[in-house]
């Protein structure tokens, strides 16, 4: 899969240790940046991450800022986005199986390096749950999307 990866200062220690798991774990990075721990804005790097999930430039996303909640927000304001903070190993991977989400967001202030890296094993492992009551929910939420997104 090609996954890319974004952050900004506060995220950029984490960065490192996600990039190198989805290496290892065989995906194709696209590095949106920050690049340094020098202050940057985190809707900056969320927006590019966004825009090419969207797109389809890329199929999945990873955001960390500080909290994980600032990318977050900013994700989901792409048509197409589904953005979630995950924390717990849980949630990251039922949030793709269920929900089909595309942006998996950390905080590098919330978790360290050794939970960062079995939060994106298990989101890059799962798959959406297709022709199950998931689906039918999923279009729901695609059609409030799409009514909003006008």
């Amino acid at each position: 899969m090609k996954i890319a990866i974004g952050c900004d200062h506060a995220g950029f220690p984490l960065k490192e240790t996600v990039l190198q798991t989805v290496k290892r774990l065989g995906h194709e990075v696209t590095d949106c940046g920050t690049f340094s721990c020098e202050r940057a804005d985190y809707p900056d790097y969320a927006d590019k991450v966004a825009k090419l999930v969207a797109a389809g430039q890329a199929e999945r996303g990873i955001l960390i800022c500080g909290s994980g909640v600032g990318v977050c927000v900013t994700a989901n304001k792409t048509k197409g986005v589904r953005a979630c903070v995950c924390h717990d190993d849980y949630s990251a991977k039922q949030a793709v199986e269920h929900d089909a989400l595309n942006v998996l967001c950390l905080g590098a202030r919330i978790i360290g390096t050794a939970v960062a890296e079995e939060l994106t094993e298990r989101f890059l492992s799962a798959s959406f749950q297709t022709g199950t009551r998931h689906e039918m929910r999923l279009n729901k939420v695609k059609t409030i999307e799409d009514l909003n997104f006008k």
